[in-house]
């Protein structure tokens, strides 16, 4: 992007034209992303790539109607083409609107800021990577004795955005943000039987977080361990038993069942027909989901990670929310249009992907707040139970309350020691089973990351998700194809 102060000028007189030409409010946003992605599958390169590019998009509100408008021409004239639009726009929603949209008063920001590298992104080259991808195939079939690994693949992705914000109402924020991304999948084969992992890393920063990750070690342990699964793993037990959750699972489960029913466009019915509803009504603030072990973090500002932001796409500045505290319904995510209709402050949760969508609410890094127990004190009273560290496969439905997990590292605990390996568990709970089965966690806090998909046109977000290893007590488990 250069130096985006370059554009600062141009870009407060096409937020002042929009306000002569009716426009209450005009917001405008600068955004580039570049990157690049190498993927590699049995040794090979399968393709190498780069992308590059950006624009401005700009909303205006007029008369209560909310407009959007992008162009990726930066001379005046494709400017202020796109504020037109964007006020046009407006209008023409005003007029349809029963309900005018307004903006919560907010104290925005004024900032630039950075995510730290150790070692730049850019200096990444393509034989490095395809060195580290062999290095780390070669580690990972090493580790596997007694079956065939047949299929490994590992892809390596850059993404640098920085974004320059500026709003009638004081916002002024520039940022940059580099992430590093690593994906691999692996599968094993046995006797006409199959076992398959995809796994993911991500974070904000440079090209220190291959090494921090250590993802030929992580990886090669857990592909020995799913080998004793798969080639030792029995039936599981078909009755109600207390059930120990991993990090992986937990974390998955905060995302899908806490912060997406806790996004206020979907509690309001915006993403009705688009992504689902909510089991999250206006009313239900305040009321009870779980044991008091229930507490969700939703927190931006976690240095290092994939959702992170100091400020959101409206100036807003970040902050942790807490969306389930202490057992209750606490505190939705809020863009500043969801906050005015519930009449509250937005807590920072605007976040665009492209210069050419609109910021809709977006989670960051969510998570389970983790407890005081170790793992061992966390299953030593257990006489019998399942231990899910992985999963195979999940389901939710559309309003985030009946959910489904199918293990896939999973085993045995017998008085209070992990035993015989167990092939796919199936746990089918609601969310308020789940949190209000919640007996205890212990204080190993894990984060996983993913990309979270949303809107019309789609957007995916870098986000991450986590938490201890938690036990529920009294959940029915049955076997796959029951």
């Amino acid at each position: 992007m250069g130096d985006p102060f370059v554009y600062e000028d141009v870009f407060l007189k096409l937020i002042d034209r929009g306000l002569k030409n009716g426009a209450s409010y005009v917001e405008v946003r600068l955004q580039t992303d570049e990157g690049s992605s190498i993927t590699m599958r049995n040794g090979k390169v399968l393709g190498f790539s780069t992308f590059g590019g950006g624009g401005v998009g700009i909303r205006a509100l007029v008369e209560g109607g909310m407009g959007f408008a992008s162009t990726n021409k930066m001379d005046g004239e494709s400017l202020d083409k796109a504020l037109a639009s964007a006020v046009s726009a407006a209008r023409s929603a005003s007029r349809l609107k029963k309900r005018k949209i307004g903006l919560s008063d907010e104290r925005l920001g004024r900032a630039s800021y950075e995510a730290y590298q150790k070692k730049r992104l850019e200096d990444l080259s393509f034989e490095f990577l395809t060195e580290e991808g062999k290095r780390v195939e070669s580690e990972v079939r090493d580790s596997v004795k007694r079956t065939k690994l047949s299929v490994f693949s590992i892809s390596f992705s850059t993404h640098i955005q920085e974004k320059l914000i500026l709003t009638s109402d004081g916002a002024h924020i520039s940022s940059k943000v580099p992430r590093l991304y690593a994906s691999l999948n692996f599968v094993l084969e046995d006797g006409g039987k199959t076992m398959q992992r995809w796994r993911e890393y991500s974070g904000s920063g440079g090209a220190e977080l291959l090494e921090e990750w250590k993802i030929e070690s992580e990886v090669s342990e857990e592909a020995k361990r799913l080998e004793t699964v798969m080639l030792f793993g029995v039936s599981p037990p078909k009755e109600k038993l207390d059930v120990v959750l991993g990090q992986e699972i937990v974390g998955l489960a905060m995302h899908e069942s806490s912060g997406h029913p806790m996004e206020a466009d979907r509690i309001l019915g915006r993403e009705a027909a688009q992504a689902g509803e909510s089991f999250v009504k206006p009313e239900s603030f305040g009321t009870k989901i779980g044991s008091p072990l229930a507490t969700v973090i939703e927190d931006p500002t976690i240095p290092g990670s994939s959702g992170f932001y100091l400020f959101d796409d409206e100036g807003v500045p970040a902050k942790p929310r807490y969306l389930y505290k202490e057992g209750y319904i606490n505190e939705p995510l809020l863009n500043r249009e969801t906050a005015f209709m519930l009449a509250r402050k937005s807590n920072g949760s605007a976040r665009a992907m492209s210069y050419a969508a609109e910021p809709l609410i977006r989670m960051s890094n969510t998570y389970l707040e983790p407890g005081d127990k170790s793992f061992e004190e966390l299953i030593e009273d257990i006489s019998f139970g399942i231990y899910m560290r992985s999963y195979m496969e999940w389901n939710i439905d559309d309003i985030r309350w009946n959910q489904r997990y199918v293990g896939l590292e999973s085993y045995i605990i017998k008085n209070g020691e992990i035993g015989d390996p167990v092939r796919n568990p199936v746990m089918e709970v609601t969310t308020g089973e789940f949190y209000g089965k919640l007996f205890a966690k212990d204080k190993n806090l894990k984060f996983f990351p993913g990309t979270c998909g949303k809107g019309e046109p789609h957007q995916g977000v870098p986000v991450w998700f986590g938490g201890p290893n938690v036990r529920l007590i009294g959940i029915g488990i049955k076997s796959l194809g029951d």
